[in-house]
């Protein structure tokens, strides 16, 4: 164990460190239940959260979901967010390996992406250059939501479960009156969701929003395949977390031609359907996002299909129409 999480131990244990508090904590949040344990076990641990180290094989997929090829691809550059005027625009990660190492720094202190200020830990992170793995992804995901499993208390939680969208989603932007899960990799599809779906099995959200299926189609996946595994998706949710809202975002409208608008609408009918069987809320997203011509907005996007800092100003905003 690093001279580093023996401190954080020991003064949490002591009573003289806040552990992973808040930025700026706001009235209504309890103080997060600080844990030496799970400091501790946290520090047993983070070696194997590493670059260098080959992980452990990801669990096989789930009976009746069809894989798709699961080749990580590199996070697209982190979006210039739009902040609120009271917001530092400080600097912050810009590609998923600085984002890695930065949430890596941040638990071994004891504190939890993303309630901690957007330049936190630069020294960690500014000069870190190689992408992780997708698996590398998946255990850091998984420690995060082990230690907000005994860090909640009594404190609200949400949690965002889906691919880059989800990941990007600037950390100043979300509501101060809860605390935020961020489950999301970039690149994954509905099959590789299903895989690591149980990561978060203890934690205990009082919402879920869900946002997946445009990789799918990116790699040639079947609507069927899409829409069978969002539904299996939704149960599984609905069976670990009973007294969550799961809330599914459509898929949203993209400009690339290989994947026409028309298509994604159809596609988008069916999992409303399918959302409303299963006991989860559907919001649509097109009428946010999509122009006169169904496509979307050239301002929202940096590439076609990742957003912008409009575009994310544009979600947080339909974010809170949910409050």
């Amino acid at each position: 164990m690093s001279q580093l999480c023996l401190l954080a131990a020991s003064l949490v244990a002591q009573g003289q460190s806040p552990g992973w508090q808040l930025a700026l904590p706001p009235t209504s949040l309890d103080s997060p239940q600080s844990d030496a344990s799970s400091y501790a076990e946290f520090c047993r641990t983070q070696g194997k959260i590493t670059l260098q180290t080959t992980m452990t094989q990801v669990e096989r997929a789930p009976s009746g979901v069809r894989l798709v090829s699961q080749r990580p691809e590199f996070s697209p550059a982190s979006p210039v967010v739009g902040i609120a005027s009271s917001v530092s625009t400080s600097i912050r990660p810009s590609s998923g390996s600085q984002l890695f190492h930065q949430r890596i720094a941040a638990l071994q202190v004891g504190r939890l992406y993303p309630r901690f200020p957007v330049n936190s830990f630069q020294r960690a992170w500014q000069n870190a250059v190689r992408q992780p793995t997708y698996e590398e992804w998946i255990r850091l995901l998984r420690q995060e939501a082990q230690v907000m499993t005994r860090s909640q208390g009594s404190n609200r939680l949400t949690i965002l479960f889906g691919d880059s969208l989800f990941l990007w989603f600037p950390t100043d932007r979300l509501p101060s009156d809860r605390f935020w899960l961020n489950q999301g990799i970039s690149g994954d599809t509905t099959a590789g969701m299903l895989r690591r779906i149980s990561s978060f099995n203890q934690t205990r959200p009082d919402r879920i929003y869900v946002m997946a299926g445009i990789n799918d189609l990116r790699r040639g996946a079947s609507d069927q395949t899409v829409l069978s595994n969002l539904r299996l998706m939704i149960e599984r949710l609905r069976q670990a977390h009973p007294n969550a809202g799961i809330v599914v975002y459509s898929i949203l409208p993209t400009r690339l031609p290989a994947l026409p608008s028309d298509r994604i609408r159809r596609i988008n009918a069916s999992l409303a359907a399918i959302s409303r069987q299963e006991g989860a809320s559907f919001y649509d997203l097109q009428t946010h996002f999509a122009g006169t011509d169904g496509i979307l907005r050239r301002e929202l996007t940096t590439d076609g299909l990742h957003l912008s800092r409009r575009g994310y100003e544009v979600w947080q905003l339909a974010m809170s129409m949910l409050r």
